[in-house]
């Protein structure tokens, strides 16, 4: 039987510290998902963009983990496809 694939997001200190003002719960984007997260991907939450700038492979007793490393926020005004 294979472990699941745990994906954690890491957001710089005043996105993360914005998240918590907010009372923002940060969905599990990547559960169930057969393709993991790549840099260059964007989702959104709370009317901010977010791009993913890089990623972390680990494996721990739980199985592998993937650390991804998240870009400072956007507004959702201030985005730019391309």
């Amino acid at each position: 039987m294979s472990n699941p694939l745990r994906t954690v997001l890491v957001f710089s200190h005043e996105d993360q510290a914005w998240l918590r003002r907010s009372n923002l719960v940060v969905p599990d984007y990547w559960r169930g998902h057969g393709v993991a997260p790549m840099p260059g991907d964007v989702f959104r939450v709370g009317g901010r963009q977010f791009t993913i700038q890089g990623r972390l492979w680990e494996h721990d007793l739980h199985g592998p983990l993937l650390r991804v490393f998240v870009g400072a926020a956007h507004a959702e005004s201030d985005s730019v496809f391309g």
